[in-house]
């Protein structure tokens, strides 16, 4: 259900230092995927305003970096109160801007709060280790802040992928350079306007807006030690390469061709309901939607499950809007294509009606495309849309066979009540996450997120303990005080 809150023309500059300042390439306007009218806009940095943007940040970072992890933590605890005090408003702008329901933007923020608590908890954790290795000689390890990093963001979570790394790399000490995705300024703005209010420091949490250009420039800038990424496989690929070949550090996620392998012995309504919500949540728009359903035998029953749950679905209510307008002709296309090709189209959202006031949005329904062949575009090319295909399988060996053969390998799910089935697609799976009778399988903190093979470039994972390495360097101090009467190797 949408709110009241009233979004009028909101006006995105680049936070400098502390203060928010027109970028000196122009301004591009924020049009919402709802009605297609203008909410906002947001101003691009010229290349100096981010070099001056970085050479500040590195300057406040050896300050916040000084201090003891426990005060910095303080301001943590700030911003949690304030996002939770502005949830409302918050998931009202993300909604209006991505095209999510109002519940699905604040399900995403509450996700990015988890992940805010899990980096309040770091303070509590061993960030040292200390022990007498031989005798009169110790040797202990240091968890030390990088300095400046970095972190590139897409429009489907502008809330939660940002808060996947935001609190983390603050509070191990680091200044943090967001660049949002051009569709999503106003989720920014009020993010860094509550991390403002929490008492963060000027220079330590830098936002700054654009396209290729500036994504360029804060990769190139030597001054960055360190880049996250979140987007689709291509331009993951792209920034990989470029920040690596600058020797940087590099976690950059792609996109994804999630599998649910569904068995004749699932009940009925769990996986109507999971394998639904899998496929239309966020209206497709997310990496751990399910896109392929591997049905194994008989599944005639629980197919008519989902398409009854799908079919209930209101759009603009109970499911979002599409990005843009080119995106829905894409999907359509998508969808003409796998008809043409001899695929049995058993629900068409090409023929879905959008909301009355709305006609001019990004609509399109759920669709379950049948019969899918192996190989083809519908069955390995991420479309991102509300698009569930079904491809047949005589046996799970053949599923397995399916679901290893796409190049991604985000995640995989199997709707079963035999639990030796479902551990052999979580053991034979080519994924990095992995879902029983779970069509989304996200991890909750402290377990990480993050895939395998092309939906991944670089090592480690983006939240959870295994994060803490990726934004911080690891100091080995050995001391020896008193001489000693007996000598080892050491001596």
């Amino acid at each position: 259900m949408q709110t009241k809150l009233p979004v009028e023309n909101v006006v995105c500059h680049n936070l400098i230092n502390g203060a928010w300042v027109a970028g000196e390439q122009g301004t591009q306007d924020v049009v919402s995927p709802y009605n297609g009218k203008k909410i906002g806009e947001f101003s691009i940095p010229s290349q100096a305003q981010i070099n001056l943007a970085i050479e500040k940040a590195e300057l406040a970072q050896k300050k916040w970096a000084a201090l003891p992890i426990k005060e910095r933590s303080k301001v943590l605890f700030n911003f949690r109160n304030i996002l939770l005090r502005d949830q409302d408003e918050i998931s009202h702008l993300k909604s209006s801007e991505c095209g999510k329901t109002f519940d699905e933007a604040k399900a995403g923020l509450m996700k990015g709060i988890e992940v805010l608590e899990y980096a309040l908890s770091i303070q509590n954790l061993d960030l040292g280790g200390k022990m007498e290795v031989s005798r009169g000689v110790s040797c202990e390890f240091r968890r030390e802040a990088l300095g400046v990093v970095a972190n590139i963001t897409p429009f489907n979570f502008p809330a939660m992928v940002p808060m996947w790394t935001i609190p983390i790399a603050v509070a191990l000490g680091n200044a943090y350079v967001w660049k949002p995705s051009e569709k999503t300024p106003l989720t920014a703005l009020r993010i860094a306007k509550a991390f403002q209010e929490a008492g963060i420091p000027d220079g330590i949490f830098t936002v700054l807006h654009g396209g290729g250009p500036t994504v360029e420039a804060i990769i190139d800038h030597p001054k960055v030690k360190a880049i996250g990424f979140v987007g689709s496989t291509k331009i993951a690929k792209l920034v990989y390469q470029r920040g690596t070949g600058l020797g940087k550090r590099v976690l950059a996620l792609g996109g994804a061709k999630n599998h649910i392998v569904l068995l004749p012995d699932a009940n009925s309504d769990l996986c109507g309901v999971g394998i639904s919500d899998s496929f239309t949540g966020c209206a497709g728009q997310r990496c751990m939607a399910a896109s392929v359903l591997l049905a194994v035998g008989d599944v005639s029953a629980h197919i008519q499950k989902i398409i009854a749950r799908a079919s209930s679905l209101e759009l603009g209510k109970t499911m979002g809007a599409i990005i843009t307008s080119a995106q829905v002709e894409f999907l359509r296309g998508a969808i003409d294509r796998a008809e043409k090709a001899g695929a049995k189209i058993l629900l068409d959202g090409r023929k879905a009606k959008p909301p009355i006031g709305m006609e001019k949005g990004n609509w399109i329904g759920p669709t379950i495309i049948d019969h899918v062949t192996p190989g083809s575009e519908a069955s390995t090319h991420e479309l991102f849309g509300p698009i569930l295909s079904i491809v047949h399988c005589k046996d799970i060996s053949q599923a397995m066979q399916i679901e290893n053969s796409v190049e991604y390998g985000n995640a995989c799910s199997v709707f079963t009540s035999n639990g030796a089935l479902a551990d052999r697609v979580a053991r034979e799976a080519s994924t990095g996450m992995v879902g029983v009778n779970v069509g989304v399988p996200v991890p909750r903190e402290p377990f990480s997120f993050g895939g395998i093979n092309a939906s991944k470039f670089g090592h480690g994972d983006i939240t959870g303990p295994y994060s803490l390495d990726f934004w911080s360097n690891i100091k080995k101090v050995t001391v020896k005080w008193e001489t000693q009467s007996d000598n080892n190797w050491m001596s």
